[in-house]
């Protein structure tokens, strides 16, 4: 600030950019620049609430029109002492031992173009003083945005229904929309199947203990925990429930840099998203793998048997109760014994 004019508004008024201003500003007051840097990346540090780490504050600071290699932030943020929240260790918290139907995983197949073609779904505990407390959030796979959520005491079934409800209602998505969660008891209700039917969403799952087919909702659930849970101390469920408000509505969808989405917001990405594009719908391939095709061929030939490493579903070959050409469910497949031995799914 110099008296009531701030460095932005003078560089309007004198009709320069922020960044010729600094790289003047460096050339012939070093140190003064570096007085001007180290404020912004303290300012963006607090405004975010300890939440960025250097690779976030130095595309922050580009967003902003000043131009600092990342590696220059990094240092000045250690000299400051700007330590950005740590994450914590995440607890098993899906219960898949259940005798319901399981669907077949369509996330793994689809090459998004736009919103509302994939969502994902996922659960996640969080500890009070004297409780624990259950989140059920639901994304959009295309812009990461968070488009349905909803805290509750219990699993019950209800909590993640009452998370998709509000992100129908949100979205008013088109038939088609392909719904991706883990094999929780919770997403495998009849209840829970009944609402996707009923707006013609299609159910799909993850393979038995393999997180990696949820990433994107897990990589939220985990950012949450490390930049709001774990960094504040809550007296109850209404006060938590008012601060999750807050840093889903108002800064991760709106205000926080993705980094999976070139370091701009979910908000800004799907209204920055290309409309003809998204309007072609998802494609889905269900053609082999070189590495599965290579192996059978050499199987043929030599009269070896293929190699173990082989996807349970080959990629050529239609799951049953579901067509190639339309791509789309007739009957879910059902759960076989082997996989209903296998262990639960890892949550946050």
């Amino acid at each position: 600030m110099q008296g009531n004019l701030s460095i932005e508004r003078m560089c309007q008024l004198a009709g320069v950019s922020r960044a010729g201003f600094y790289r003047s500003l460096q050339e012939q007051e070093p140190v003064e620049e570096d007085m001007e840097v180290r404020s912004a990346i303290q300012l963006i540090f607090t405004e975010h609430k300890r939440r960025y780490g250097y690779r976030r504050v130095s595309k922050e600071m580009r967003r902003r029109g000043l131009q600092v290699n990342h590696k220059r932030v990094q240092r000045l943020m250690r000299e400051d002492n700007l330590l950005a929240i740590q994450p914590k260790a995440f607890v098993v918290t899906t219960n898949s031992d259940h005798n319901l139907e399981v669907y077949l995983n369509l996330a793994s197949r689809m090459k998004l173009t736009g919103i509302n073609q994939l969502w994902v779904a996922d659960i996640t505990y969080i500890r009070l003083h004297r409780e624990w407390v259950f989140l059920a959030v639901i994304l959009d796979a295309f812009s990461r945005k968070v488009v349905g959520w909803e805290l509750d005491r219990t699993l019950a079934a209800r909590l993640p229904i009452v998370a998709l409800q509000k992100a129908i209602e949100q979205r008013q998505p088109p038939p088609g929309v392909v719904h991706h969660s883990d094999r929780g008891v919770q997403y495998a209700s009849s209840d829970y199947v009944g609402v996707l039917r009923k707006h013609d969403m299609l159910p799909s799952m993850s393979r038995p203990a393999n997180p990696y087919d949820n990433a994107s909702c897990e990589s939220f659930m985990k950012t949450l925990k490390r930049e709001e849970i774990y960094a504040n101390q809550y007296r109850d469920l209404d006060h938590l429930r008012a601060n999750i408000a807050e840093f889903i509505d108002v800064y991760y969808n709106r205000v926080r840099l993705h980094s999976a989405l070139g370091y701009t917001p979910p908000d800004e990405f799907e209204q920055a998203a290309n409309p003809a594009t998204a309007s072609q719908g998802a494609t889905m391939s269900f053609f082999r793998h070189e590495e599965s095709y290579r192996s059978d061929v050499a199987s043929m030939v030599e009269g070896e048997p293929a190699e173990t490493g082989a996807p349970d579903h080959r990629l050529d070959e239609s799951p049953a109760g579901y067509s190639l050409a339309g791509c789309s469910p007739a009957e879910p497949a059902s759960a076989s014994p082997a996989e209903d031995q296998c262990g639960g799914e890892e949550g946050v």
